[in-house]
């Protein structure tokens, strides 16, 4: 498991009272998916992780592990909708001593997509935040959504338990409005709440502090780079420990190639699209969301099959990978520009932790930059953050494994656990 970095700074805004309370239940509600983890904050520990799929689908699969016996449990039922979904897994955690009723557990935080420019913060959920995450769904229409229902249905398992919501956008919205902004109209833009949000936020906040301590030094001493690549995949530049411009912008579209999505486009290929190839808005949408990124240009969205494809000579899989890296390549020389100094660079997440053929091949030939890669460093698998840079680069290239969980379950203690003020 990842080094536990320094915790988050304590949110601002009203706390609840100190308790005895150590436990914090993290809730990731997709349509028809919910994945939670249970920690004790007293040392970060796990008590409990697991995945329900195929939520209102007819047979749903449930998977709870205890981490600390490694015992992994299987079962399948038919969860109508999330409600059943949750009283299964409260059983679940019940049959490891765990359940939802016990006096230790301290506050449920529930991972939410989009918090527009509202939330800057972890928020206790009251009615006035359910109904502002509601209005930001045309921004999330995806996920606000799944988030509602995995809160409002924790809320009404536990009515008297501190439900916080901690936002993916929350992180980025210390951008400069230079950053955050794009250039249309501000009246049309501030009408529909048009800008730069960014996502993958608690990631984000959780890596460039880790890759500080990684470093030895303070976050507000540091500025990094952090990149998740992951299936869905985004960029920051963080300078102090905030972040000033990140590759997401009003949805996760914008930005990196991705697994299924295409990142940067010109616009004007929608026009063109909808005037020339007669494509209905939901047709672009599918396309550009589903069916483009690596799967739409080589038929694969797994880096280690288009590796593969690549050592076996596959000219569509080298070119897919070569317009990946070209992209990430650019993010990085473009963030390295927007901060002046870069301490670290820092890559996190499925793709970014395993795959060392895209680590090396992102910062080959930014040596002017003082980026290098040691070979036999970045060849090393693990769980644990690494430098994989030789130790005379003058900028530091990590492998810091994210733990989105943990940092939902930190900034939650942080706002309603023991010793809140």
């Amino acid at each position: 498991m990842t080094a536990d970095p320094s915790p988050a700074p304590a949110p601002s805004g009203e706390a609840r009272p100190a308790s005895a309370a150590t436990r914090v239940l993290v809730l990731n509600s997709g349509s028809s998916s919910l994945k939670y983890q249970l920690l004790d904050m007293r040392g970060s520990s796990r008590l409990a992780v697991g995945l329900v799929e195929r939520i209102g689908e007819g047979t749903s699969l449930l998977r709870h592990t205890v981490p600390a016996t490694g015992e992994t449990r299987e079962s399948a039922g038919e969860f109508a909708d999330h409600e059943a979904a949750l009283k299964a897994v409260s059983a679940e955690l019940a049959a490891d001593g765990f359940g939802l009723d016990s006096r230790e557990l301290a506050a449920i935080g529930h991972r939410v997509v989009h918090g527009g420019r509202t939330f800057t913060e972890p928020t206790v959920v009251d009615e006035a935040v359910l109904a502002e995450i509601e209005r930001l769904i045309p921004v999330a229409p995806l996920h606000n959504p799944a988030n509602l229902t995995g809160i409002r249905t924790a809320m009404a398992l536990r009515p008297d338990l501190p439900q916080v919501a901690v936002f993916d956008t929350a992180f980025h919205t210390t951008m400069p409005e230079s950053a955050a902004r794009y250039a249309i109209d501000v009246r049309t833009a501030d009408e529909h709440r048009i800008r730069r949000y960014g996502f993958h936020g608690t990631s984000h906040a959780y890596v460039s502090r880790a890759t500080a301590e990684l470093l030895g030094r303070a976050p507000e001493e540091v500025n990094v780079i952090v990149l998740h690549l992951g299936n869905g995949a985004s960029a920051s530049a963080v300078r102090g420990g905030r972040c000033v411009d990140t590759s997401m912008g009003l949805t996760p579209l914008e930005g990196l190639v991705m697994g299924t999505r295409s990142g940067d486009v010109d616009p004007a290929v929608i026009f063109h699209l909808k005037r020339v190839g007669n494509m209905s808005t939901d047709e672009i949408d599918t396309l550009l969301n589903k069916k483009s990124g690596l799967i739409g240009l080589c038929g694969d969205n797994d880096m280690r099959e288009i590796r593969r494809r690549v050592d076996e000579g596959d000219e569509q899989a080298r070119l897919a990978f070569d317009i990946y890296i070209h992209r990430l390549k650019k993010y990085i020389g473009a963030y390295y520009a927007v901060l002046g100094r870069v301490d670290a660079v820092a890559f996190t997440a499925g793709v970014g932790e395993n795959a060392a053929p895209v680590r090396e091949a992102a910062i080959a030939g930014l040596e002017e930059l003082g980026l290098v890669v040691d070979g036999d460093l970045n060849a090393v698998r693990g769980d644990e953050s690494r430098l994989i840079s030789p130790p005379y680069a003058r900028v530091a290239v990590a492998v810091v494994p994210t733990d989105e969980e943990l940092e939902i379950a930190t900034q939650t203690y942080a706002l309603v656990g023991e010793g809140a003020a």
